[in-house]
């Protein structure tokens, strides 16, 4: 690998002017310098067009002063192209090219004698860059107060926002201009239980927007780990964001040791979407693979007993209240409405062996639903003991018999102390019934009290869960954990999270705007897969309860486009089996998608409004579409050059119906086969809310 000197050689101990890294293709300038009293400065420029102003940089310690100023740069070095190759596990490609061009500031501090790294990389798709704390005599064990990291931006953006809560991202998007932020407008009738929120100008990262005059930018973080989340805070009349970092319990931000680094801040621009929604940098950030065997590490299609719980038609608990559990005789008093039993778990299992699944999953097989739902309870669970209706060797062998696996359930109730306890016992029992994988959840406020679903002491739990579910060889998905930021490329096991507003919130609360699937693979979906559970086939809620006014914000069809535009390689097909055997031909669909994928491309987007994505499944020649668009109709037309040359392929379209609309007439749908070519072009009509499914199979 060539390596190219920043500006000839090293420059020891001297004060340096502005000193300038460009991306490989040379469209994106990084600009580093120090102000007259030493502070960091940087830029980012985009075709010659700034995109990020002067820029201050450094961390605040809460004893022994601060690393903000009075530096001097002792070197310049390192400055090297890199440009290489990996092979995920599991992804949306076999294999992810990781180019860019990196250069280390090498600073001291005047007064104290202190050194201080920061490390830039700017790749094709924007500028990343981490502090990183060497072993010095100066500084060894040291407290995080803040981190004063800038993104002083150059106009009023339109900006796709989450109000900055330390506890939960599951909230609609707000889709306004960064002059009109004010988290005090958001609708807290949002069925969120559990709400942080940090202050009137505090929004979430990723942040993405975009500039009145088309350049596309997300500002996102990659890489953390022993650290915790950063939110952002705006100052609006300035168009200016500062790092915003997570507290713990006593309002510290992270306790370290030399040597260290921070997670890396991420600047993403483009004037073209596609760049954004397809980068792969997050992920190029976090280290390789830790695991070295990943023979186990396999992609996962679904079912569960899950949704009926949502739509009220079971529930997770058997004896329904604390009073029931309590009663003379201490013996818990059944309902009658328990979802987890033996028999129902049977009947999925049936399902999803006639119709080719790999999984099914079981919420609420476990004692302690009764009594911990907001009642901050250290003791709820011990993730090992079954209700009494479901009986797990029955089950298990039931589903051994039919090849299935089963997907453990770990809510932890965000008793987070309690589950670390039990989580070897809670491990051994899934390796003794055959167990894959686990979902686990956080639901409710964190146990030690006073933490943070976002702060340090969090992020490491869900790390630590990730790494001791590897040593077993076992797969996890977190829900209501802090969203990730690509751990999955170092934990493969990792194979999904939640960390977002997610399907569920169709059923019982205001749901999830038209425009919601449009934007999460702008934002979340960044930081690695989502378990978003889409599938939804019976649309209206009104169908469980004449009462009830609830509805999924989409069509059925865009449903079906969303196991392509949301990727995951842990996929739920989360309707009730009733519900699908009514609709088999589309259901078709959802058996037919892959998990896993060879190549993606990304055809239309543009964040809040529309995505159009083809997927290559990677053990075939089989092609898969999905195109989803926001609250209004859409009309485009797509060309098939994806598709290999010389072949034939039939396409089998399944589409809204002229009169479909998600409010009005959501299940209407039609399904269509043709031939088609390389050289072929498709005309698409999507109603408003609505989407299209393609599977496209060679012809032999």
């Amino acid at each position: 690998m060539k390596r190219i000197s920043l500006f000839g050689l090293l420059f020891v101990g001297l004060q340096l002017s502005a000193q300038s890294v460009q991306s490989p293709l040379k469209e994106i300038a990084l600009k580093f310098s120090l102000s007259t009293d030493g502070k960091p400065i940087y830029e980012v420029s985009y075709k010659d067009k700034p995109i990020i102003k002067a820029s201050s940089l450094g961390i605040k310690l809460k004893e022994g002063g601060d690393l903000t100023s009075g530096f001097r740069i002792d070197s310049v070095g390192n400055w090297k192209n890199i440009d290489k190759s990996w092979q995920p596990v599991l992804g949306e490609q076999s294999t992810i090219k990781n180019v860019y061009n990196e250069s280390i500031f090498a600073l001291s501090q005047k007064a104290t004698g202190r050194r201080l790294n920061i490390i830039f990389r700017v790749f094709d798709e924007g500028v990343a860059f981490r502090y990183d704390f060497p072993k010095q005599p100066n500084l060894n064990y040291f407290i995080i107060s803040d981190e004063v990291s800038e993104f002083n931006l150059t106009g009023d953006h339109k900006t796709f926002w989450l109000p900055g809560d330390f506890d939960s991202q599951e909230y609609p998007y707000m889709e306004t201009k960064l002059s009109e932020v004010n988290t005090d407008n958001i609708d807290r009738n949002n069925g969120i239980g559990l709400k942080s929120i940090a202050g009137k100008y505090v929004i979430q990262s990723p942040l993405m927007m975009k500039s009145a005059d088309g350049i596309y930018m997300n500002i996102f973080e990659a890489a953390v780990v022993n650290y915790p989340v950063m939110h952002l805070d705006l100052m609006p009349n300035e168009f200016k964001l500062k790092s915003h970092l997570v507290p713990n319990a006593i309002g510290d931000k992270a306790y370290l040791q030399t040597p260290c680094v921070s997670p890396w801040r991420t600047i993403m621009v483009s004037d073209d979407a596609r760049d954004i929604v397809s980068s792969k940098m997050i992920l190029n950030l976090n280290e390789p693979s830790k695991i070295t065997d990943t023979s186990w590490i396999k992609p996962m299609k679904y079912v569960g007993i899950w949704w009926e719980m949502h739509v009220g038609k079971s529930t997770w608990d058997y004896a329904g209240s604390q009073n029931a559990q309590n009663a003379a005789d201490g013996e818990l008093k059944p309902t009658g409405k328990h979802g987890a039993t033996t028999e129902n778990a049977k009947r999925y299992i049936d399902f999803a062996a006639k119709y080719g699944f790999d999984g099914v999953l079981v919420e609420g097989w476990n004692v302690g639903w009764e009594d911990w739902f907001g009642n901050w309870k250290e003791n709820v669970f011990d993730f090992t003991t079954p209700y009494p209706d479901f009986d797990l060797k029955t089950v298990n062998d039931y589903a051994k018999s039919k090849g299935i696996k089963m997907i453990m359930h770990h809510e932890t109730s965000g008793s987070v102390a309690n589950y670390e306890r039990h989580l070897d016992r809670a491990m051994e029992l899934m390796k003794k019934y055959g167990y894959p994988a686990a979902k686990s959840g956080y639901v409710g406020r964190i146990i030690p009290r006073g933490e943070f679903h976002d702060g340090q002491t969090m992020v490491n739990h869900y790390n630590y869960v990730a790494q001791r579910m590897a040593e077993n060889k076992l797969m996890i998905n977190s829900h209501e954990s802090s969203r990730p930021t690509g751990y999955g490329r170092t934990y493969p096991n990792y194979i999904a999270a939640e960390a977002a507003r997610g399907n569920e919130f169709n059923a019982w609360s205001v749901g999830n705007p038209p425009m919601h699937e449009t934007i999460l693979p702008f934002t979340r979906l960044l930081g690695g897969p989502m378990d978003y559970t889409p599938g939804i086939f019976e649309i209206k809620m009104s169908v469980y309860d004449p009462k009830k006014k609830e509805q999924v914000h989409t069509t059925l069809t865009k449903q079906l486009a969303l196991y392509v535009t949301m990727y995951s390689p842990l996929q739920m097909a989360a309707d009730l089996p009733e519900n699908y055997e009514k609709h088999l031909d589309a259901f078709q669909f959802i058996r037919d998608v892959a998990d896993d994928w060879q190549e993606s491309k990304y055809l239309e987007a543009e964040p809040g409004d529309y995505l159009t994505v083809a997927r290559k499944d990677k053990h075939s020649e089989n092609w898969f579409l999905g195109a989803i668009t926001d609250e209004n109709a859409r009309d485009t037309e797509i060309r098939l050059d994806f598709l290999s040359p010389n072949k034939k392929y039939t396409a089998t379209i399944y589409e809204d119906a002229k009169d479909a609309d998600w409010q009005k007439n959501p299940m209407a749908y039609t399904i269509k086969t043709i031939q088609v070519t390389s050289k072929s072009k498709i005309k698409l009509h999507l109603a408003p809310g609505g989407g299209t499914a393609i599977s496209f199979k060679p012809i032999n």
